[in-house]
């Protein structure tokens, strides 16, 4: 009997230390998980967190002035810079630079040849032929310039007529009279076009202009007398 309560102590105490020991162990297992579940979670806040602050950072709208440059951009692509090779109704004359919408020099313009784009070379080949076509001018106006002070210095021109009665003559002194004259005298030829005369019916010292240029005007004397 005293072995047997003996025993069974033993087996008391050994269960009492176990569960002591299961207490002890889930207990830091519980803790440990707990502790664990609490790291995880501020880990996981703190990375969700930082990642929010990176997207925030990276995605950012665009400010108002890059929108308008790019929809200035686009704008562009949509016109081209052309010079007309003929005159074109309600749109402009020969020569004239103009920017037009895409489609029409696409669709009109350019397959009834009608305009060309611009391109550095073309402007560079444009900007050669007027230089040319100013120096041309320039020189065209110094030779008139030049005739013209030969006119009005080689003193009164000579015009002979039948004489009436008193100063009358018969019939006018004309602008072919006029080219006659200076063929004559100075052996120059002059477009009849270009003489302007007064009305002469009698004899008399008269002024005829010759428009020699657009701003050149020579004025000579003619010196009408009857034979």
């Amino acid at each position: 009997m005293h072995e047997h309560r003996l025993c069974n102590e033993q087996i008391r105490s050994h269960s009492d230390s176990t569960a002591s020991n299961q207490q002890s162990f889930w207990g830091f297992s519980m803790s440990a998980s707990s502790s664990t579940a609490a790291t995880l979670s501020w880990s996981s806040s703190s990375f969700f967190q930082s990642f929010g602050n990176t997207v925030n950072e990276s995605v950012k709208l665009p400010d108002k002035r890059s929108v308008l440059l790019v929809l200035a951009q686009k704008k562009a692509k949509k016109t081209r810079k052309i010079i007309l090779k003929e005159d074109v109704a309600e749109l402009g004359k020969k020569g004239q630079l103009l920017d037009v919408k895409a489609g029409f020099y696409r669709n009109y313009l350019h397959p009834m040849g009608k305009a060309q784009i611009v391109t550095p070379l073309l402007l560079k080949e444009m900007k050669m032929e007027e230089e040319r076509i100013e120096a041309e001018k320039k020189r065209v106006k110094e030779e008139a310039q030049q005739l013209a002070l030969i006119f009005e210095t080689v003193g009164a021109f000579k015009v002979k007529r039948k004489g009436g009665k008193g100063k009358q003559i018969f019939g006018s002194v004309t602008a072919q009279d006029v080219v006659d004259i200076i063929k004559a005298q100075l052996q120059r030829d002059v477009d009849k076009k270009i003489v302007v005369l007064p009305e002469i019916r009698e004899t008399g010292e008269y002024i005829a202009q010759l428009k020699l240029h657009p701003e050149v005007t020579a004025r000579i004397r003619l010196n009408v007398f009857a034979n």
